[in-house]
């Protein structure tokens, strides 16, 4: 796991510490130990956890400031990319945010072993917003909805001014068409689509700036959002 994120990262233009180093693959080993018992990854080769999580993670670091920044995690499953992005990013103000209770119970018990400071949120994304509207700077996500409904899941999230991440593979330039009115009805511009080679694959984000604010009919219940999307 170490070797890889040495060898790839620079490829990123990323360079770790030794003690962030450290922290990557202490969670990755946490991760692969408890994924024995509880579903949290596909993937259990350590090497292919460096490149597909962490470094796959690790991109949006490149795609807005993280250097004191709030952020958000919308759908973080077991912890990406939010934990990698605070293990590299550590002055970021994280929470993780998520409606499967016993992932999240995980988290909670393991991020205080790794040193990682974030506020773990069990609840779903259209409801937890209605006290944390527009608070972040940044919202992140890896999460499989379409564009259309997972800006509608982020974008209330954003104060005006910040940036919604949006992780993708190959399907986004599909998708990204169909959620563009999505995106502006939210209060969202997309500024740019960032490709990058993880592995053999080419690994997209769509970086999206909050540019007035959500109106407040939104984000709708989840049923209406699925049945119904903008």
């Amino acid at each position: 796991m170490r070797n890889t994120l040495i060898s790839e990262l620079p490829k990123l233009g990323l360079v770790l510490s030794d003690a962030q180093l450290d922290s990557l693959c202490a969670y990755g080993q946490a991760m692969l130990e408890k994924n024995q018992v509880m579903n949290l990854t596909a993937i259990t080769q350590p090497d292919q956890v460096a490149l597909l999580h962490f470094c796959d993670s690790l991109t949006l670091l490149s795609c807005a400031s993280f250097a004191g920044a709030s952020v958000i995690d919308v759908g973080c499953g077991a912890g990406l990319p939010g934990v990698p992005l605070k293990i590299a990013a550590p002055t970021c103000d994280l929470t993780l945010l998520d409606s499967l209770g016993k992932r999240m119970d995980w988290l909670r018990e393991i991020l205080p072993t790794l040193g990682v400071e974030a506020q773990v949120l069990t609840a779903r994304a259209e409801e937890a917003v209605q006290d944390r509207r527009e608070r972040y700077d940044i919202a992140v996500s890896r999460a499989v909805a379409r564009l259309n409904i997972l800006a509608e899941l982020c974008l209330p999230y954003v104060k005006v001014g910040g940036r919604f991440l949006a992780m993708k593979g190959q399907r986004l330039e599909e998708e990204l068409p169909e959620a563009e009115q999505a995106i502006r009805t939210l209060g969202g511009k997309v500024l740019e689509v960032r490709r990058f080679p993880i592995g053999e694959a080419e690994h997209l984000v769509a970086v999206i700036e909050k540019v007035v604010p959500t109106p407040e009919k939104y984000p709708r219940r989840y049923n209406k959002i699925k049945a119904e999307p903008l």
